[in-house]
């Protein structure tokens, strides 16, 4: 069950330098002082992604991304974007499956002002219609981009192939043509209330700060506004088996002068407690030029220039995938490769010398990982919003020194005996590659 909401305002230390706050409404803020540093980074992290739209709406979280850029009362478009810039700063915002962040990157003294501005932006969107109509059409420009960058569309293939087109993990982001075209003013505001509510938010800052003064900045900034009232309280996602589909082949073509190849299965979720060993096995497979299908297939054989295994998270699913891309006529001889790969793996596991540098790839991309008040502020963030849990450096490096190589051998016979779904874009016609296995 979630906490209850506090009928006053609640803080206290998380860690040597964090500290959470919970206001009335149930919205989240929690900082990390660096006083060595003369940036501050802030965050307004909403709990809404991509999964959490009808197939009707599907894109409307990325498409009210860009519409609260676009003014408040007291702001235009311009106003929001020039006063983060005339003082060094900048402004972005991104959408994912599970949430929704807008930042601001400033110098410590001008933290004040980002927080009225990305609060504002946030808090206080008018959409105004003609801006509706105009981030339609930029929008729509955004997929058809996307479409020409084969590299990016066989991943959206493949998940569509994994999960399904038609289910909230297999859905685009950015939603379609066939969905943004006819979406409508009211829809998204409708979304944009309905949805974008104080406990379902969680704002994070990290830098040369004071919790205190960011606290107060951050409840004058909301005073007044619909963020500033009390919602119900904020739940983790759901952990439950999300289905995948049967094993497929999906083959788009494209006149492309390379092929673009992903072969997985389903994954882990992020809550799985092996998420640990699945990082050192990632590693080991294809997470660097020392990795055993970087060394097979470029290295030694010059087949791809780009190879690499990656692992996604959600809270109810996971997926694990390889990802190639080479000439079309060396398509069949690469996939061959990389299943033979992941048959070995799998049937005999990795080595201790592996284990060891696999080990060291996951703890060094961790601590080089926080070296700048952004990822820092994104840590807090995501560990709130994501496990509901803020373990320290110290701890995380900890969980993964555990890792023995009975996990990952373990972890690697279990993902690599699961049939696989392959997805190609390319100059290819349907049929062109074997069944998935």
């Amino acid at each position: 069950m979630p906490a209850e909401r506090p009928a006053r305002v609640s803080t206290k230390t998380l860690q040597d330098g964090v500290r959470k706050t919970v206001l009335p409404s149930g919205l989240r803020i929690i900082t990390e002082a660096i006083p060595t540093t003369r940036s501050a980074s802030l965050g307004v992290w909403v709990g809404v992604g991509s999964r959490d739209e009808t197939p009707a709406l599907s894109g409307a979280s990325h498409f009210l991304e860009h519409l609260l850029f676009k003014g408040t009362e007291k702001r235009s478009a311009l106003d929001i974007s020039a006063e983060i810039e005339a003082v060094g700063g900048e402004t972005n915002a991104f959408t994912t499956k599970e949430y929704t962040c807008y930042y601001a990157r400033v110098l410590d003294a001008d933290l004040p002002l980002a927080v009225d501005v990305i609060c504002d932006a946030v808090a206080n969107s008018v959409l105004a219609p003609a801006d509706v109509e105009t981030e339609r059409g930029v929008i729509l420009e955004e997929i058809a981009m996307h479409d020409d960058e084969p590299g990016d569309e066989v991943h959206d293939v493949f998940t569509e192939a994994l999960f399904g087109a038609d289910t909230p993990l297999g859905r685009l982001i950015s939603g379609t043509e066939a969905t943004i075209s006819p979406m409508t003013r009211t829809q998204i505001n409708r979304f944009y209330r309905s949805r974008y509510k104080a406990p379902q938010i969680v704002i994070t800052a990290a830098g040369n700060l004071e919790h205190g003064k960011v606290v107060r900045l951050i409840r004058r900034a909301l005073a007044g506004t619909p963020l500033d009232t009390p919602g119900e309280p904020a739940a983790l996602r759901p952990v439950t088996r999300h289905k995948v589909k049967p094993p497929t082949t999906a083959v788009r073509h494209r006149d492309t002068e390379q092929a673009h190849l992903v072969l997985g299965c389903e994954g882990i979720g992020r809550l799985d407690e092996r998420r640990f060993a699945l990082g050192v096995l990632n590693n080991v497979l294809g997470g660097g030029m020392s990795s055993r299908l970087f060394q097979e297939i470029r290295e030694k054989r010059g087949l791809a220039y780009s190879v690499y295994s990656y692992g996604s998270q959600y809270s109810d699913a996971g997926v694990f995938a390889v990802y190639a891309g080479c000439a079309p006529g060396k398509a069949e001889e690469v996939l061959a490769l990389i299943r033979a790969e992941l048959a070995t793996v799998a049937a005999e596991g990795i080595t201790a010398a592996e284990l060891a540098r696999g080990k060291g790839m996951v703890k060094g991309s961790y601590v080089l990982g926080l070296e700048d008040t952004g990822s820092r502020m994104s840590r807090l963030a995501k560990s709130e919003l994501l496990y509901g849990d803020l373990m320290s450096v110290d701890e995380l490096l900890a969980e993964v020194d555990a890792v023995t190589l009975d996990d990952v051998n373990k972890l690697a016979a279990d993902l690599f005996a699961k049939p696989m779904s392959l997805a190609v874009v390319g100059p290819f016609d349907d049929g062109a590659f074997s069944p998935a296995r």
